[in-house]
């Protein structure tokens, strides 16, 4: 039981995973760091609020308070701005994710695996019922027409031959 389980975790994809895992981590601060203190400051001087967490939409709830209680500030305010600072890290993530990792992956394997050769078909055309049948045969098996192997691998035409 002890040597499957030393098996599993010493096979190589799982300690990948783990180094991804960990790689993924210290990605994501260094992400939300670009969208917070670089990104965040420029899009606040474009639109005009000091970032993007303060943006805020407040539902006005319509339910009475107890007598004497004081209203909460959060309640009811919708966070758009995180929202957003979310909605920016997942995108560069994805965007250093696609064109770092996924397509010159792609490439790669795309020249180490070069395009797989086309095969001819099995099957040859009856010149007189059109119906595919086996290169090998010399008989059409619908029709029993007497069938000549195509040349060099080529197809016949598809037109019936004229009967006598």
């Amino acid at each position: 039981m002890l040597k499957g389980f030393r098996s599993f975790i010493l096979r190589g994809n799982v300690i990948d995973l783990a180094v991804a895992v960990i790689i993924g981590a210290a990605f994501v601060a260094i992400t939300n760091s670009l969208v917070t203190d670089m990104i965040n400051p420029f899009v606040a001087a474009l639109v005009g609020k000091p970032d993007f967490p303060a943006i805020v939409w407040h539902v006005h709830l319509f339910h009475p308070m107890a007598p004497g209680a004081k209203p909460d500030a959060t309640a009811g305010a919708i966070q758009v701005g995180r929202f957003l600072n979310a909605v920016i890290s997942f995108l560069l993530i994805a965007t250093v994710v696609y064109f770092g990792i996924v397509l010159p992956m792609q490439k790669l394997l795309a020249r180490f695996d070069p395009p797989a050769a086309v095969d001819s078909p099995a099957t040859q055309v009856c010149p007189q019922c059109i119906s595919d049948i086996p290169k090998a045969a010399t008989r059409c098996r619908f029709c029993a027409q007497p069938v000549l192997p195509p040349p060099s691998g080529e197809q016949p035409p598809a037109i019936p031959a004229a009967c006598g």
